[in-house]
């Protein structure tokens, strides 16, 4: 440092290695070691004088490193009069003020540079206030992020798993017994049970199974959020529970269309990776009929539905979240549907070509279900809103397949007010149920 026309001045306490100020002094002349007292540090010159032969004014008291703790005075060198800012406040502590005086000028202004560097505690109150509120802000979504992502993980390897376990089986109907009277009451329900049992247990692993009054001890919930968002929804404990177009049915459209069952019960199992599943069984179940007819009964062709929870009772218990269902439709050569629903209703009624357009609009990951799929929304149509009714106008939806009769190309839609699966002209307009791929 540079300052009062003086040298510039280095060293450590005690000893000086300054311009002028070493040992060289004794060889220098009387004169010359006055100039040194007067353009030195003055601590700096006490501090070698005793070792160089320099005469230092002998009623200066010296600390052990030979420096003077005496208050600042003129005689000192000028910068660390004219920059004598610390103070015991600035510093923060019990610092003597003496003694610091008592450093070389290097030492001094590190001391000061540190003082000038700290940060006051409404500084970092101030940082930790806005660390929080940004957390606040972000953390949810971030959370949400990382939930939705571990759930569809867990939904395609469920998915695999019961895929894998449905061609297993040499048949899908035909387990365990049902009947009822002549009143329709039912005098006998083993199916659902006996599905289970004797025909998944031996290809999957199961470690639990409940009744349709146990549940809970299944880990399923007692009510469930549909996918329209109303918390609403108690969960089903029987086919006629999960819709009561599985047991009885007729349409509208088609006075030679109906459809009638026997009201099962449902029972529920827990696999050994931790989910919950309800199974609904049609012991019943008959092949596609690869029918061109105006109207085919797609509850004919329905196995099994599987309704899922993939942690539990642990929440959010929610359809398109931790909640979902699959559909296993013919006993043999038999299709696992599981359509991952876009959670937006349909509004649009369009011709088969813009229906098709109109999903990959909404986004590039969303297409029209299959005729398997659709059929699986079908079913379980009361787990994804209130009104039962999905689609828009006349209660249909486009389906992605198309079907060839000798009057032409057509396709193939869902109706989901009855559940009539019809081979239509693609000019019709009906709605669009996107999926995502």
């Amino acid at each position: 440092m540079q300052g009062g026309g003086g040298p510039l001045l280095t060293g450590t306490i005690g000893e000086s290695k300054a311009y002028n100020c070493h040992c060289e002094q004794r060889e220098r002349t009387e004169a010359q070691s006055e100039n040194v007292k007067q353009n030195c540090h003055a601590e700096l010159v006490s501090a070698s004088g005793q070792r160089c032969g320099l005469s230092v004014s002998p009623d200066r008291s010296r600390n052990k490193f030979g420096m003077t703790p005496a208050e600042p005075t003129a005689e000192w060198h000028p910068q660390l009069v004219e920059h004598d800012f610390l103070t015991p406040n600035q510093l923060g502590s019990r610092l003597d003020r003496r003694w610091i005086a008592t450093l070389p000028v290097v030492a001094r202004n590190d001391v000061g540079r540190l003082a000038r560097l700290a940060f006051t505690m409404a500084e970092i109150l101030l940082s930790l206030t806005i660390i929080g509120v940004v957390a606040a802000i972000t953390l949810p979504s971030l959370t949400g992020n990382i939930n939705e992502r571990t759930w569809n993980t867990q939904r395609k390897a469920l998915y695999a798993r019961m895929s894998q376990a449905i061609a297993l089986m040499p048949n899908l109907n035909g387990y365990g017994t049902l009947a009822e009277d002549d009143s329709g009451s039912v005098t006998a329900d083993t199916a659902a049970e006996t599905f289970v049992t004797a025909g998944l247990a031996k290809v999957l692993k199961i470690n639990n199974i409940c009744d349709n009054e146990h549940f809970k001890d299944c880990g399923l919930p007692k009510t469930i959020t549909r996918l329209s968002g109303e918390a609403d929804f108690n969960f089903p404990t029987t086919m006629a529970a999960l819709n009561t177009q599985m047991v009885l049915a007729s349409s509208s459209y088609d006075s030679t269309y109906s459809y009638s069952a026997i009201r099962s019960k449902a029972v529920a199992f827990e696999t050994a990776n931790g989910e919950s599943i309800a199974v609904y069984y049609n012991k019943n179940c008959v092949a596609d009929l690869k029918s061109s007819e105006a109207h085919v009964p797609i509850q004919t062709m329905v196995c099994a539905n599987f309704v899922y929870d993939l942690n539990g009772l642990k929440g959010p218990n929610t359809v398109g979240k931790d909640i979902g269902f699959m559909t296993a439709f013919y006993p043999t050569d038999s299709v696992l549907a599981a359509p991952y629903v876009k959670r937006e209703n349909a509004v649009h009624e369009n011709g088969w070509i813009d229906a098709a357009k109109y999903c990959t609009a909404q986004d590039n990951k969303y297409r029209l279900p299959t005729t398997e799929e659709a059929g699986a929304i079908f079913v379980n149509k009361r787990m994804q809103s209130r009104d039962h009714f999905i689609g828009t106008g006349n209660g249909s939806i486009w389906t992605s397949s198309l079907g060839y009769t000798t009057s032409g190309t057509k396709a193939w839609a869902q109706n989901i007010s009855s559940g009539a699966r019809m081979l239509v002209s693609r000019n019709n307009r009906y709605s669009s149920r996107c999926v995502e791929r």
